[in-house]
């Protein structure tokens, strides 16, 4: 009989989204509790050996090229606030900017959707 092979545990997983006013990638005081929560998380030892993507994401308004670009402003913005306010390392988080190719609620062209102008932040592993 073949031994049963232990699954690994899954990695703590963080699931937040912080979000945007459109045409922005400036944090609003609610963004910023919300990662005022994500930085003591990410502080805190069951969390601390594991490093993150911060996907920043755009609403459908505006070209592909300009939300790409917010989208990695967004991220960048979202590092920058926690390295500097809650000392996490930047060798923990990767900024990665989305533009509009994956919305969290799917839109036609030039739709203005609060939802889908966001930051994720995912778990990647030690």
């Amino acid at each position: 009989a073949a031994a049963a092979t232990p699954r690994p545990a899954a990695a703590p997983s963080v699931n937040l989204t912080v979000n945007f006013a459109s045409g922005s990638a400036e944090l609003t005081p609610q963004a910023t509790r919300t990662l005022d929560e994500l930085g003591r998380a990410l502080a805190s030892a069951e969390l601390s050996a594991f490093r993150f993507r911060v996907e920043g994401h755009t609403d459908t308004v505006g070209d592909a090229a300009q939300n790409q670009s917010l989208s990695e402003r967004r991220a960048a913005a979202v590092v920058q606030y926690l390295t500097s306010r809650h000392g996490i390392a930047p060798s923990r988080l990767q900024a990665v900017g989305m533009g509009e190719s994956a919305p969290l609620v799917p839109t036609g062209d030039q739709v203005p959707e609060p939802r889908n102008r966001r930051v994720q932040v995912v778990n990647i592993g030690a």
